[in-house]
């Protein structure tokens, strides 16, 4: 009687038989991507692996999908280096991918096209975000190796061009697996140092493997966030980097990056003088025309003859006084005569002027108005004020009319 087999048994089985088979381990199989699937919490990736006439399931773990270069997607052509084994829970031949190239592409060309063309949707290209470089910067920062042959570029070009002017390196890995995030904070830190005009971030030439630090998103997005203009000198001028396309202006060596940061001196020098003949030559002019029109000025009407003026205002104020004099005269005879007047109506009603007729006024001795006999008695002292002068009489008799 035939051996009956358990499903985990025969499962198992087939498994080890895929396992001994020396050619089915660790080797190269492409076909098209379908059903990729990132499994986000994990970083797994599961995907299935097709060609025109079948279909493997695929899984590449994180520790290895970490490793791949560009993003997988559904249609795509690939080679996957890896293992045949049995997925035993699901009694499923599957292959699991330790290593994943582009087919007919390379690797890293694909990373940077899919970089490019996300950060180029995302805006990080746009010329409108573009910083403008600073004509005369006080001082440069530089990005870079401190032992590579860029740094000593730059500062020999600096030097020739302004002997004087100010830099700081922020000195940074330009290649492997840390230059990313080296880059990034180096260029933060200048940020925040606050006194640097302009930026320069680049390095020497090599491959792309060597150049792949300034193509990653790390480095893309800090000098996108950089509030300092950016010059980037990646390569030779045949290399182009995603670096590049982000910074505020390219340059295709370090060397010409220090010649489009740092002017010449003597030029400036040159330009100051020239500047300088112009603004005297304009002050020159400048102050000949405005002396011309004060000639002008001054040859015309009361500045001609200033002590015209002062006669005619003279001759004006004599006149003024003659007018001020005769309306005054004629205001104080006119008050005059209203004067007289009252005056003389005054007069008519004055008690001195009926004294003057003949009447009198008779006091008593204290000095009060008498008007009737019976206010005195006799042998009183009384006075009397008569037209001229005044009597002093004692009352000998008095009479009362009835």
């Amino acid at each position: 009687m035939p051996k009956i087999w358990t499903v985990s048994e025969l499962v198992s089985q087939i498994g080890q038989v895929l396992q001994d088979r020396v050619d089915l381990q660790n080797c190269w199989i492409s076909g098209e991507l379908s059903n990729f699937k990132n499994h986000r919490a994990s970083g797994h990736w599961y995907f299935t692996l097709k060609d025109e006439l079948s279909s493997l399931k695929g899984v590449m773990f994180k520790s290895r999908s970490e490793r791949v270069r560009f993003v997988p997607t559904d249609g795509l052509k690939v080679m996957i280096r890896g293992n045949i084994r049995m997925y035993e829970r699901e009694g499923t031949i599957q292959f699991y991918a330790e290593e994943m190239e582009p087919s007919g592409l390379g690797q890293l060309y694909l990373a940077f096209e899919q970089l490019k063309k996300k950060l180029a949707e995302e805006g990080l290209f746009d010329p409108l975000a573009k910083k403008e470089i600073p004509r005369f910067p006080r001082r440069i920062g530089i990005v870079t190796s401190p032992t590579g042959a860029a740094i000593r570029d730059i500062i020999n070009i600096m030097g020739r061009r302004n002997p004087g002017m100010s830099w700081i390196l922020a000195p940074s890995a330009v290649q492997g697996e840390a230059a990313p995030r080296e880059l990034a904070q180096a260029i933060s830190r200048l940020n925040r140092y606050g006194t640097v005009d302009v930026i320069i971030i680049g390095r020497g030439g090599g491959s792309l493997e060597e150049l792949w630090a300034f193509n990653t998103e790390v480095v893309a997005r800090a000098i996108a966030a950089s509030v300092i203009p950016i010059i980037s000198a990646v390569g030779h001028e045949t290399d182009v980097t995603i670096s590049d396309y982000v910074a505020d202006l390219r340059a295709p060596t370090p060397s010409a990056a220090a010649e489009l940061a740092v002017p010449i001196l003597q030029d400036l020098q040159f330009h100051v003088a020239q500047l300088s003949v112009l603004l005297q030559g304009g002050m020159a002019m400048l102050i000949e025309r405005k002396r011309k029109i004060l000639e002008g000025i001054a040859n015309k009407g009361p500045l001609k003859d200033p002590f015209w003026r002062i006669d005619q205002n003279r001759q004006r104020l004599d006149t003024l006084q003659m007018r001020l004099q005769e309306s005054m005269t004629r205001f104080l005879a006119d008050k005059n005569g209203i004067l007289n007047l009252l005056t003389a109506k005054l007069d008519l009603l004055s008690p001195l002027a009926i004294l003057g007729r003949g009447y009198s006024l008779t006091y008593d001795a204290e000095g009060i108005l008498l008007r009737s006999a019976s206010q005195v008695e006799l042998q009183e002292q009384i006075q009397i004020r008569l037209g001229e002068g005044t009597l002093r009489c004692q009352v000998l008799k008095k009479e009362i009319n009835p």
